[in-house]
């Protein structure tokens, strides 16, 4: 079992921007000193459902203040990203940590980001494979790179820094990729590539198990090996809050999230003008205590157990900041580290 935190920088009410990103940055230095696997970063713009613009500035930011930890971008919004410049980014962090970097890439929404960078609403509906498949041609090692045409039409260029082969020293020869997956079409272009997912908190087991069986079939159908598709590192993103009672640790929750739901979701803008029905940030709370590992140090044990026996997968990456203050996510995440994560080991 591979344990991290998953950090949005979320703004509760009553914060400021800079004490969201404290928070975050302290949560993910914390998680180095329990033992914790990794780190995963969100990005999110305008909205103070998370305060971090660039997950890959954060992480790099993560990177140089831990030695051991993992940190991924959970996820960078591609549509509104160059992949070349991207791929640049990757690339940099990957040479210089060691390998410790994953790039996490997901679609986004169909928000005023795309407006604001000057993506357009096409580069979401449709843009996403052609931008995924240049990033990955970036990173596969070619010494140049040209773009295919469409969107992305330029001559060839160097690529600098350009990643090793397969064989060369360590680090290996190209960063980590996931990609964000919340349906049967993400999950067919991430398997057709041989990309493990990254899935939502706000699904259930059940629903994960059915995507990585869809990814299972898709993957074989791309002509992936047994051997490939068994060591596919899926994750799945959760929240967890361990307490001495589990009433306790879904009070926690219930009293601090709705509040950052309801101000956090009702500030998405979208690009078109389209209507985006928001859950209701009580209900959205509940179901989450009940579907993830809230509780006792034995009751978040066995609801991750039966997540990965459920679903085949075993690196989590969790919501740790719910309580929305600083000594409480702390705590959490020592909690995490030095109760849970030695008794999945």
């Amino acid at each position: 079992m591979r344990l991290g935190s998953f950090v949005l920088a979320a703004q509760f009410p009553g914060q400021g921007h800079g004490e969201a990103l404290h928070r975050a940055v302290r949560s993910a230095e914390v998680a180095e000193e329990a033992g914790l696997d990794s780190v995963w970063l969100a990005e999110h713009h305008f909205v103070p459902y998370g305060t971090c613009p660039s997950a890959i500035t954060l992480a790099a930011l993560l990177l140089g203040r831990t030695r051991r930890l993992r940190v991924g971008t959970a996820v960078t919004v591609l549509p509104t990203a160059h992949p070349v410049a991207l791929g640049e980014q990757a690339a940099l962090l990957h040479l210089t940590t060691g390998g410790r970097f994953t790039l996490g890439v997901g679609r986004g929404g169909p928000w005023v980001d795309l407006e604001v960078f000057g993506s357009g609403i096409e580069a979401y509906e449709k843009g996403f494979p052609e931008s995924l498949d240049l990033l990955l041609r970036w990173l596969s090692g070619e010494p140049r790179v040209g773009g295919p045409g469409g969107r992305f039409d330029f001559r060839d260029v160097a690529v600098v820094p350009r990643l090793q082969h397969a064989g060369a020293p360590e680090p290996p020869h190209a960063p980590e990729v996931v990609v964000a997956c919340t349906s049967p079409s993400s999950v067919r272009l991430a398997a057709a590539r041989g990309l493990p997912m990254l899935l939502g908190m706000h699904v259930g087991d059940e629903e994960k198990a059915e995507m990585v069986a869809l990814w299972n079939r898709h993957a074989r159908a791309a002509g992936r090996t047994p051997d490939e598709v068994a060591a596919a590192a899926h994750v799945s993103a959760g929240v967890v809050q361990v307490a001495d009672h589990r009433v306790e640790a879904a009070e926690t929750l219930t009293k601090a999230m709705p509040g950052w739901l309801r101000q956090g979701l009702e500030a998405h803008v979208t690009v078109d003008g389209r209507v985006r029905a928001m859950r209701d940030p009580l209900a959205y709370t509940e179901l989450l205590c009940a579907i993830h590992p809230v509780g006792t140090p034995q009751v978040c044990v066995d609801r991750i157990t039966a997540t990965a026996e459920r679903t085949g997968i075993t690196r989590f990456a969790f919501l740790v900041e719910g309580s929305g203050d600083l000594t409480t996510t702390e705590d959490n995440v020592r909690r995490l580290g030095t109760e849970v994560l030695p008794q999945l080991r």
